[in-house]
């Protein structure tokens, strides 16, 4: 199954103002459980869907950067202040995009965690592959395979 399943698909923040339009499948599906992600969702885990970066546009509204500001640039509803998604330092070809701003997003699942070693113990997931802190470098490529193959 690719996901979302059908393109484009849309998403938005929690007051409608921002609104987005996703054009290609999602390359991963991840659910993190670090403290960083347990801070800025208030929850257990963030969920992401990583998209490449020239398959998300924004249709209404104005982002806003937030979180703490250092390597990662975390995107935000300028006016809800919805996280809505990550640009990962370095990475300029890839989005990560908060999974509870999809229309729909009930059918999401994540394909990995990461951050286990810092998880609530009651927080569990779905996800096929597992990690204390995030995958190594050489990891990522096969996991994008296996998530490709899924599909």
């Amino acid at each position: 199954m690719t996901y979302p399943r059908e393109l484009p698909a849309t998403a938005s923040c929690r007051c409608g103002r921002v609104r987005l339009r996703i054009t290609r499948p999602a390359l991963l599906t991840m659910a993190c459980h670090c403290g960083g992600c347990q801070k800025m969702t208030g929850s257990a885990f963030s969920l992401t869907v990583a998209l490449p970066a020239d398959g998300v546009e924004i249709l209404e509204g104005e982002l806003a950067r937030g979180g703490l500001q250092t390597e990662h640039t975390h995107l935000y509803c300028a006016f809800c202040k919805s996280w809505m998604m990550t640009r990962p330092a370095g990475i300029d070809w890839l989005v990560n995009l908060r999974a509870s701003t999809l229309d729909p997003h009930a059918d999401f699942v994540p394909f990995i965690e990461t951050g286990t070693a810092t998880r609530l113990a009651w927080a569990t997931t779905p996800a096929r592959h597992s990690y204390e802190g995030f995958p190594p470098l050489e990891a990522y490529q096969p996991l994008l395979d296996a998530f490709a193959a899924q599909g």
